[in-house]
Formats: C-alpha cells, sequence, structure tokens
C-alpha cells in the first residue's frame, strides 16, 4: 500500500509500529529483543496507539500482534523494580488497560510467539484471537508473588470455565496452540507461516464493514 503518514512517523526503534492499510491499523509491539516485555514506554505507545486508533474514523479495526519470537513476555520485571513514570502521568498499565477495555471498535489479535502474564491477559480482552502453532502462554502471577491483572479473575473463568482457570492460575502450565483453543483463549491455531496472512485477511474483512454497525455491536 502507499506509505501512510503512520509509516512514515514510525520509527524502526519505537517500542510499537503503526501500520495503516486499507481501514485496519496494525500496532506491533517492538521490542523483539526484550521479548516485547511491557516496559512504561510500550504501555504508553499501546494506550496511545488505541487512542488514536478509536478516534480515527479511517480506522475500523486494530490488528494486535509482535515483532519477533515472542508476543509479550509480560510485565517488564526489570523496570517493575525501577519504574520509569513520566511526569503527571500514571503508571503505563493503569492507563493502558481502561482503554483497552474499552475500546470501541473490534480488535484481532495474532500471537505470533509466546505470551506471559499481560501477553495473555490481554487476550482476553481481544474480539478474535488467532494464535500461531509454535506460540505458547502462561501466568505465573501467584510464583511472582501477585494476584490476576486486567480482570482475569473474572474473564479467565469466564473463557474458560472454573476448574480450568483455577487449574491454570493455581499451577501455572505452559498452554500450547491447540489448548489456547480449547481453553476459549484463541478462536484457531495457525500454522506460523500463515498466522499474520490470516489474521490480516480476517482484520480486512472487518475493516470493509461499516464503522456504525461495527461500534453497535462491539
Amino acid at each position: 500500500g502507499a506509505m501512510t503518514d503512520h509509516e512514515a512517523t514510525s520509527d524502526a526503534a519505537a517500542p510499537l509500529l503503526v501500520h495503516d492499510e486499507a481501514r485496519v491499523r496494525t500496532l506491533t509491539l517492538n521490542r523483539p529483543d526484550a521479548l516485547n516485555a511491557c516496559n512504561e514506554a510500550l504501555y504508553d505507545a499501546l494506550t496511545n496507539g488505541l487512542l488514536d486508533a478509536a478516534a480515527d474514523p479511517g480506522v475500523a479495526v486494530v490488528l494486535l500482534t509482535g515483532n519477533g519470537r515472542a508476543f509479550s513476555a509480560g510485565q517488564d520485571l526489570g523496570e517493575m523494580a525501577e519504574p520509569t513514570v513520566f511526569e503527571g502521568q500514571e503508571p503505563g498499565y493503569q492507563r493502558y488497560m481502561p482503554v483497552l477495555e474499552s475500546f470501541p471498535k473490534p480488535i484481532v489479535a495474532a500471537v505470533n510467539g509466546v505470551g506471559v502474564g499481560i501477553g495473555l491477559t490481554m487476550l482476553l480482552h481481544c474480539d478474535i484471537v488467532l494464535i500461531s502453532d509454535q506460540a505458547r502462554l502462561k501466568v505465573p502471577f501467584i510464583s511472582l508473588g501477585v494476584t490476576t491483572e486486567a480482570s482475569a479473575s473474572l474473564l479467565m473463568p469466564a473463557t474458560m470455565g472454573w476448574q480450568r482457570a483455577a487449574e491454570v492460575l493455581f499451577t501455572e502450565p505452559w498452554i500450547g496452540a491447540d489448548q489456547a483453543v480449547a481453553d476459549g483463549i484463541a478462536l484457531r491455531a495457525v500454522p506460523h507461516d500463515r498466522l499474520l496472512d490470516e489474521a490480516r485477511a480476517l482484520a480486512g474483512h472487518i475493516g470493509g464493514l461499516p464503522l456504525g454497525p461495527l461500534l453497535a455491536t462491539k
């Protein structure tokens, strides 16, 4: 497609890459060396990326994915100890979650690799999740000395059933792609090299629909 303003301003080193094609805005987590762990800069970019997409009448659907071999390794634990908080702003996670939860347009996620912690729980707020057959998910909250986040204590039982949610939270297993589908976290597993093509096709189909009914239906 033609280069958009977003692409022109997307710096390859930015924590989030923004790409527009037709009425689909792709947001790509872009800290591949850190397995796309969420630090303040990435949370901030995600929050602003969603706010921009919500406000832009030319965007009908958001496609969320990761660059490199991970979707997201979760909260950046290195930064948790030394958080960088932007002046006059609440911490990034606290800004991000309400924006994700209330996002008015459909979100398609393409889980390209490992998803840990928020890398799993943010999927519970997406409308359709496709997962690479090479991806694995995990929520290591209790062993890190914390409890669930991102409304997962409500959404995990609603999505996967009470006892499976309890098993996942209390035993912290790795969840492979097929199991993620069985658990209702993902709609289907896709061969890794076809993941983005399938997700783009799905998002493109949604993007071709009229915005008013999409917003009302979401």
